[in-house]
């Protein structure tokens, strides 16, 4: 008899999931429902982190002088789903004993009922729920801070750089935003059942065009044979004269041992503030977080490896006014067609 070893938090949630393509969440095109919500509110990790960051910016700008008083805090929740971000406002408020204003703002109607509640109930106390969509809501005064978890799986493939650079006009001019920076991150990867899956998939992307898209997935049996490279980077408050969220990259990589390329595997990881971090970059992974699966960016046409060849891959961003979408392009050892060209067959809509 032999004990089996317990299973972490990520791995018990995770089991059945192994392999899974998922369409990746629009939350700002489509309204989620409160199944999805309930899902992510289970984290154990997330909202601790979001918590701590918030704390320590009440401490650093709330902080009474000596014989004065507590600096009350202007807190904007933008995208505020259900409360659990206006719920970990109110504990760094009640931790660092710096008052707050909260103002969750959020266009779901399904999660303004249980926000409005929540407010019945007196759940939450000082805080005002505002049905709009926080880049076009006019607010009666600036924050201190602005909290959001409009992170994807690929950090910005949800659009948190549009609405968070939409919805900076809302800080002071030395406001915060939490998170305040996010980077994603892109590694070469063999799996024939990963290759397998997507060949299968329909009817919802049939054929050819199922190597078109990105998806959410648990990455299990999957070989990862270089090192994870960094691919784009967004902070905010964003202080670009001219902003603009198109990317390119060209990163390169090398082929460990005699392998077959069949895509690439999407991380992140996000500053919140100051040393608080939440990630799924595998060598820096929240312990338990299960909000996020990484990304699988997969290639049509498998790309046969010799021990030491490199592999040179563009990837883009690109954005218009109505849409963002990715394509990526493998260019050695041997040139392939740019994948979702012109977002023919997936794309990440602006508006509902």
């Amino acid at each position: 008899y032999e004990r089996r070893q317990e299973l972490s938090v990520y791995d018990e949630f995770s089991s059945g999931y192994e392999e899974l393509l998922q369409i990746p969440l629009q939350p700002l095109k489509d309204n989620l429902d409160n199944a999805t919500y309930e899902i992510f509110e289970k984290d154990p990790i997330k909202y601790k982190q979001y918590e701590e960051a918030v704390y320590q910016i009440l401490l650093d700008r709330g902080s009474p002088v000596p014989g004065g008083d507590p600096v009350r805090q202007i807190v904007m929740v933008v995208g505020a789903g259900r409360g659990p971000l206006v719920r970990a406002s109110l504990n760094a408020s009640a931790r660092s004993k710096v008052p707050v204003k909260v103002y969750a703002v959020e266009k779901n109607e399904c999660a303004l009922i249980i926000l409005r509640n929540l407010i019945k109930d007196r759940y939450f106390s000082d805080v005002t729920i505002i049905d709009s969509d926080m880049r076009s809501w006019e607010p009666p005064e600036k924050a201190d801070i602005l909290v959001s978890e409009l992170l994807g799986s690929f950090s910005d493939n949800e659009l948190s750089p549009e609405c968070l650079d939409g919805a900076q006009r809302l800080l002071k001019s030395d406001g915060l935003s939490v998170p305040c920076e996010y980077t994603s991150y892109l590694a070469p990867i063999s799996s024939r059942k990963l290759y397998n899956n997507v060949s299968k998939q329909s009817p919802e992307a049939p054929n050819e065009d199922s190597f078109h898209m990105g998806y959410v997935v648990r990455l299990h049996n999957v070989y990862v044979f270089d090192k994870i490279k960094e691919c784009f980077v967004f902070k905010h408050p964003n202080k670009d004269k001219i902003i603009d969220n198109s990317r390119h990259v060209a990163l390169q990589f090398d082929a460990e041992t005699d392998t077959v390329l069949h895509g690439f595997a999407g991380y992140f990881d996000a500053k919140l503030y100051r040393d608080v971090y939440i990630s799924t970059h595998p060598d820096t992974h929240s312990k338990d977080m299960f909000s996020w699966f990484p990304m699988y960016f997969p290639v049509k046409e498998p790309v046969l490896l010799r021990k030491g060849e490199k592999i040179a891959l563009d990837f883009w961003r690109v954005v218009d006014d109505t849409k963002v979408w990715y394509e990526w392009c493998v260019t050695q050892p041997s040139p392939q067609p740019i994948h979702n060209s012109r977002g023919v067959t997936y794309w990440i809509g602006l508006f509902s």
